[in-house]
């Protein structure tokens, strides 16, 4: 059936949720608990012809945060895929690219849980340099787990969600 021409619809009705903003969730996203930061050093391979970070290693520097924040929760990704047969991955990301870095560079990467569903969870990571308060680049990253057999969506495992509550403070408390 054609919809009349005078009719409203939604061209996005079909289209799953988006994240929010990376820009608009900055301000409020650091104001919850830190879960976890790792500090990186900006090398000459990370930087493009100009000398600063490369647009596309941003997302190298915050996969390295989280694969340590989920392996500091007993969460490597080789026992997950062991264990349980499961992988994570990243579903949707949204970036906000707002300073420079450059060589040298010492850099703290952070990572914030905005949401934990049984099914995927919503971060805030988010990039500095080191003793500097200033946003370089900030991201919302949903990530979710998949069967490693068939790439199936599943839910994270129990014990995985029980670690992550016990690991993260109350929101409003300092991180």
């Amino acid at each position: 059936m054609i919809a009349p021409a005078h009719a409203h619809t939604n061209p996005n009705a079909d289209l799953p949720p988006t994240l929010p903003s990376a820009r608009s969730d900055a301000a409020a996203a650091a104001q919850l608990p830190l879960a976890f930061a790792i500090a990186v050093r900006v090398y000459y391979e990370d930087t493009d012809a100009g000398g600063i970070v490369y647009y596309a290693n941003w997302l190298r520097f915050f996969e390295r945060a989280r694969t340590d924040w989920l392996r500091a929760l007993g969460a490597a990704h080789t026992r997950v895929a062991e264990e349980d047969g499961l992988a994570f991955v990243v579903r949707e990301i949204a970036v906000d690219y707002r300073r420079p870095a450059r060589l040298d560079d010492m850099l703290r990467i952070e990572v914030r849980v905005l949401e934990a569903r049984r099914a995927s969870w919503t971060l805030w990571q988010s990039a500095r340099r080191a003793g500097e308060s200033d946003l370089l680049v900030g991201a919302t990253v949903r990530i979710a787990a998949i069967r490693r057999d068939d790439g199936r969506p599943t839910g994270f495992p129990r014990w995985l969600h029980e670690r992550l509550a016990s690991a993260t403070p109350p929101a409003g408390l300092p991180g």
